[in-house]
C-alpha cells in the first residue's frame, strides 16, 4: 500500500491539512461512495482550511493584543453608549480598506481596550497585519529606539503595518520629541495605514496631553478628520465584574 509514502510526502511538502483530510478518508468506509473529484475537492478545502487558520494564528501573534475579545462578546447594554448598528458597519472591516481610523473614548474602565481589541481582531480575521501598544509603552519604545539608532527603522516598522492599536493615548504627558516622533508616525501612516486610539479624555482635550500647540495641531488633523468615533459610557466594568 502507498498510503504510508503519501501521507509522508505531503507532511513534507508542508500540506498538513491535506495530510490529515486524507487520513480521515481512508478511515472512513462513505469515502468510497464519493467520486475522485469530490475526495480531492475536500482534500483541498481542508489544505486551504488549514493555511487561513494558520495564517490568522501567526498575525494575532504578532499583534499582541492585550485581551482575547470579538466583535461577537461586545456588551450593547444602552447605557455604555455602544451602538450594535456602529459596529456592525465597521465589522468587514472597509475603514482599514479605506486607511481610516478609529478613536474610542470613555471613562476609566468602560471597556475601550476590549473594543479596541475587538476591533483589532476581527482586522486580523480579514487578513490584516495588526499591532497593539500600550501608549506609554510606545513612548518608551521611541525613546530607547532614539537612544540605540534604531529609530529609522522603527518608523518603516510601523509604516507597513495596516492597523496600529495606540491604547490609552494621554495617561502620561510625553515631551516635545516623543510627540514629534509620534506626528512622524501618522505622517508616514497618513493614507496608508489605519490607527486605533484609545483614551479616557474627550478629543477637546488632547491639547493638554501635546507641549507644543502645532504638533498637537497636526496630530489631530491626521488622526480625526477621516475618523470614526466611538465615545463609550457607564460604570467601570472591571468594578462591576469584581462586585460578588
Amino acid at each position: 500500500m502507498l498510503h504510508e509514502p503519501t501521507k509522508t510526502k505531503l507532511y513534507a511538502l508542508k500540506l498538513n491539512g491535506m495530510a490529515d483530510a486524507y487520513e480521515e478518508q481512508r478511515a472512513q468506509s462513505r469515502s468510497a461512495e464519493l467520486s475522485f473529484d469530490e475526495r480531492f475537492g475536500l482534500l483541498i478545502e481542508r489544505q486551504w482550511l488549514w493555511r487561513e487558520n494558520r495564517a490568522l494564528a501567526a498575525r494575532l501573534s504578532h499583534a499582541r493584543l492585550k485581551q482575547p475579545a470579538c466583535l461577537e462578546d461586545l456588551d450593547f447594554s444602552p447605557a455604555r453608549g455602544l451602538k450594535r448598528a456602529v459596529l456592525d458597519q465597521l465589522s468587514p472591516c472597509d475603514w482599514v480598506q479605506h486607511h481610516q481610523n478609529l478613536i474610542i473614548t470613555g471613562p476609566t474602565g468602560c471597556g475601550k481596550t476590549f473594543v479596541a481589541c475587538a476591533l483589532a481582531h476581527k482586522a486580523c480575521r480579514e487578513g490584516h497585519r495588526v499591532l497593539y501598544f500600550y501608549a506609554p509603552k510606545l513612548f518608551r519604545t521611541l525613546s530607547s529606539a532614539t537612544a540605540d539608532g534604531s529609530l529609522s527603522k522603527l518608523f518603516k516598522k510601523l509604516a507597513k503595518i495596516q492597523v496600529l492599536v495606540v491604547d490609552d493615548w494621554g495617561l502620561v504627558k510625553v515631551d516635545e520629541r516623543q510627540c514629534r516622533d509620534f506626528l512622524e508616525i501618522l505622517d508616514d501612516r497618513h493614507g496608508h495605514g489605519s490607527t486605533i486610539i484609545t483614551s479616557q479624555f474627550p478629543i477637546s482635550a488632547w491639547h493638554e496631553v501635546v507641549p507644543d500647540p502645532t504638533v498637537a495641531d497636526a496630530l489631530l488633523d491626521r488622526l480625526i478628520h477621516n475618523a470614526h468615533r466611538l465615545e463609550l459610557k457607564g460604570d467601570s466594568l472591571r468594578k462591576r465584574n469584581a462586585q460578588p
